[in-house]
This record gives C-alpha cells, structure tokens and sequence, in this order.
C-alpha cells in the first residue's frame, strides 16, 4: 500500500471533476489529486463530433443496464454511463442547454437549496461559457467551455425546423436566450470543429501544474474515515491498493450512479441496506441512491426518400471522402454531433414553460436500440418528458467495488409521466407529418401506421422508450431528512467530504445536463474556497 499526501482528493474525472480539478489548482500552493476509473480521452472518436455515434455503448461506458422495469415491460434497457476522462462530457451528444430559470428557482424556494437560485447559479453559467457566435446577457464568450452554433446542418435537419414552425413551434435562434420554447438548431460543445469535453476545456490546459495528480485506471474501493471526518481514499490501480491521503477534503464527483455507489462501499448511506451487504455503517444516511430521475425518451424513425442524412457516410467510399474532408478541411459531416436540431414545447395545458424536448438526429439506428434503415437513409426524432415525477433508486449488489450497482429509474412509474411522454410521440409524428419534411421522407418506418390510439402510443412508449442518459439526484442536496449533501455540497455528518455532480441536484432540470453539470463544479470550486 502505497501513501500519498494531498490537500484535496477529487474521485471522478468527469464534467464536474474537471472543473473542479482545474480551478483549485489555480492556488499554486494546493495540492490536488484528482482519480478517475477509466482511461485517458485518447480514443479519435471522442475528438470528432460526430463520434457520438460509436461511443453509446463499449469500453468507454460501464456496461450498465437496468434492472427490469417495472412500469416499462420489464425491459432491462442499457444505461450508457461515460469510463473516461471527461466523463459523460467526453461522450455525449454535445448538446448545450441549461434549462429554464424557473428551474433553479424551484430548488432554492421550494426544495431547501438556499444559495441555488437562477441569480445564483447563472453567474457560473457565464463564467464557464466561451460562446464563438452569441454574445448576450445570457451568455458567457471568455469561459474555458467551447460553445458554437453548428457550422453545416444536414438539410433534412433545416427541414425538420421549417416542420415545426408549420405546426405552430416558433423558430428560436438560441434554446438558453430569454426564451426557452420554440425550435431550432442546437448549440453546441464543439469548439474549431472538435468536441471540447471538459477534459479538453479544463484539464488538458492545466496538466502541467506541478500541484495537480491526475491518475486514470484508479477504481475507488472506498473513502477513508477516521472520527467523522474523511482523511482519504483508498483505490486499486494495476492490481495495487494505494490509500492517498487528504489533509483538507475529498470531493466524490463520480456522477449520479457512481457517487452513491462510492459512498455506500464507505459505509455512508442506507444502514439496513449496508449491513444485508455485510458493509460496515460509518454514518446513516437514507438518501443516499434513493431519488433517482431520468428522462425517458421515446424515438420514432423514418426513412428518407435519398441520401440526405448522415447514414449516407456509413458507406464505405462515402466513409473515406467525409474522413478525408475533416483532416483536410476540418469540415463536413465528421463536424457534425448527429443530435443537430431540436424543439421545446408543451405536452400538457396551461404550462408556465415547456414540458417536453425533442432531438432530431439525421441518421437512424445510432445509438443502441433504435431500429436503424436496413438499407438507404433515415432520421429519428426522440422526444422526452422534461421534468418526470417518477423517482428510482441505486443501490449495491454487493460490497464488491469491482460490481455495477443496481440502477432503476423506475421510469414512467408515475401515471402522468406516461400520459405525457405518450404526447410527446403524438407530437413527434405530427412534426414529421408537415410539408417541409414531406419532401424528404418516404415513410414512417417505425412505430408505423399500427400505432394510433392514446393506448397503443402509451404502451409504444412501454416497450421502445429508453434512458435519455440524464441521471440526477442520488446524493440530493437539501435540508431534509432525504437530504444527503447540504447547500455547500458538505455530507451531512461527515466532516471534510463533499459531493459535487449531478447526483446532488434535488430534481431534474429541464433540459440536457451537462451545462448544468459544469455550473456545479464551478460554483463547488468557489464553496470549497470560500468564495460565495
């Protein structure tokens, strides 16, 4: 066993890790190890946008699926979950939004998150943005984070925002403006053509100071902790088991499913279930894996009359032009993230602000379970319910660090969530049905014409739908009973230890999560130096 000493040990090298990595070693005299499980972002695929495509399941996820779903025809249905530095930010869909104020709101006034207000937060939305086109009060441009407005959007994409402008969406030039409803082009975490995951945005220009670890291939077996305080890690890398030391705090930033699981192997969560485990219960925590949110989307695919999506590359002459034109004019479809367009908009009455999200993707069969175009092109529309009600839970399968958890998002549990998802499909296809797509697709090729009934769309979404890889909550910040991290993110009852991810957010926000994501690592590196 070997012992290291540092002043702050980050376990998880994802979006917020990274962040948080790269802001407290700007203090040169702070020394900071930072652990990820899985290897260094040295695979081509996460550099290039349109990689997103190959990266939803294999070694760069941890293989994780669910168990059966209740509520969803007890599918086991695959959980991609990033094992790379930068974490879901390395892998995902690039796509930036942030949801609507009110969300943020919600957490200070109604759910105990003092401090966490949209006046809070939205300074460190601006802080972390270096947005290339859009310069507003909205929008940060000499923030570390790479954000631009896709440079070549497929045809077929434009053609799906004429679509919902014709059934009534207005076109909205920028999802995180004053507005959030309408429809349009996504911004996104590409910067000069390549993804800029966080690794790249904080990390990669960091690595030299001589204050900061980083160590790959680390799996956390436990957090160390002597007379209620946590004093470090212990970890396995290369068959060794090392105990790093942290003289000021261990920050867990593993994510919605890997932080809880972390802190149950340290003895910090549910007692009842840690002694069935044979773990040893350091400090009873209830909250800890329980809240589990997600949002459950649902595709429908079509094919297209010609070659105008981006299945059109997987041929492999077309394979070697588009390779060719992105090394040698870094541009064309390679620039793409595949997700290119997208519309926010109302399944229920009588909303303040939308209630479901819809991504068009110009292909089909790109990511694991979608029916793909068994020969030609095609072009999906997903469509999700933003803020489900539904809540599941992570929990151990045994005290064994080398085993995935049991995740369940119990999803569409709540009858609601499943009336309103089903909206989101009847939605979907009324997109797809206007004129401006009309000259492109040649017919719907899944569901199909069998589906047409308020039953047959919810139990369509019973059996197709599917994780929108947005898994939030599981160590909620608060000041219930259920709360597992107070406002500052400390552990309630543990001194010296936070958690700083998605896993603290005590519901989810309207939109994709990664932007979010990065706000908490940046307001986290100012709690944990004192500057609020």
């Amino acid at each position: 066993m070997v012992h290291k000493g540092y002043d702050y040990i980050i376990v998880g090298g994802g979006s917020a890790g990274c962040v948080i990595a790269a802001r407290l070693t700007e203090n040169p005299d702070v020394r900071v190890l930072l652990l990820e499980a899985g290897g260094k972002d040295t695979n081509p695929y996460i550099h290039m946008p349109v990689g997103f495509a190959k990266m939803t399941t294999g070694p760069l996820t941890w293989g994780l699926t669910t168990v059966a779903q209740k509520h969803a025809n007890n599918r086991e249905i695959p959980y991609a979950q990033a094992r790379v530095l930068g974490g879901g930010s390395s892998i995902n869909a690039e796509i930036f939004t942030r949801g609507v104020a009110a969300d943020y709101d919600r957490w200070a006034n109604d759910e105990g998150c003092e401090g966490w207000s949209f006046s809070d937060v939205q300074p460190y939305f601006i802080r972390s943005e270096g947005n290339e086109m859009v310069a507003s009060e909205h929008h940060g441009t000499t923030g570390p984070l790479g954000v631009s407005t896709l440079r070549e959007p497929r045809p077929v994409s434009r053609a799906f925002v004429r679509s919902c402008q014709q059934m009534g969406i207005p076109y909205n030039p920028d999802f995180n403006g004053p507005v959030q409803e309408g429809s349009g082009i996504y911004q996104t975490t590409i910067r000069n053509g390549r993804r800029c995951s966080a690794a790249v945005a904080y990390l990669r220009p960091v690595m030299h100071r001589s204050n900061l670890d980083v160590e790959t291939g680390c799996l956390t077996t436990r957090i160390i902790v002597t007379a209620n305080r946590a004093t470090g890690v212990e970890y396995l890398q290369k068959g060794a088991l090392i105990e790093a030391q942290a003289d000021s705090e261990v920050i867990v930033t593993s994510g919605a499913i890997g932080s809880p699981k972390i802190m149950m192997l340290s003895g910090i969560g549910p007692a009842d279930h840690l002694r069935k485990l044979g773990i040893r219960v350091v400090k009873d925590l209830p909250g800890v894996g329980q809240n589990l949110a997600d949002h459950f989307g649902i595709d429908i695919v079509y094919e297209l009359k010609g070659a105008t999506s981006l299945d059109k590359y997987n041929k492999p002459h077309w394979m070697i032009w588009a390779g060719l034109q992105y090394l040698l004019f870094n541009s064309g479809p390679v620039t793409s993230n595949v997700v290119e367009a997208g519309a926010f908009w109302y399944g229920g009455k009588s909303r303040p602000y939308p209630d479901l999200q819809f991504h068009f993707l110009a292909g089909a069969g790109i990511e694991a379970g979608v029916p793909a175009i068994p020969s030609g092109s095609g072009c999906t529309l997903n469509s999700y319910t933003l803020r489900p009600k539904s809540r599941g839970s992570v929990t151990l399968r045994s005290s064994r660090p080398e085993e995935n958890p049991a995740v369940d998002p119990n999803f569409i549990a709540d009858p609601d969530d499943l009336k309103l998802s089903a909206e989101g499909v009847k939605l979907s296809r009324e997109i797809m049905n206007q004129p401006a797509m009309a000259e492109y697709i040649r017919r719907e090729h899944f569901p199909g014409d069998k589906v047409r009934t308020q039953a047959e769309f919810e139990a369509y979404a019973k059996q197709y739908g599917r994780t929108s890889y947005h898994p939030v909550g599981t160590c909620k910040m608060g000041t219930d009973k259920m709360a597992v991290v107070d406002p500052q993110l400390r552990v309630r009852g543990i001194d010296g230890l936070r958690i700083c991810d998605s896993s603290i957010m005590p519901s989810l926000i309207g939109s994709n999560t990664n932007a979010p994501t990065i706000m908490i690592g940046e307001k986290a590196s100012d709690l944990i130096r004192g500057n609020r």
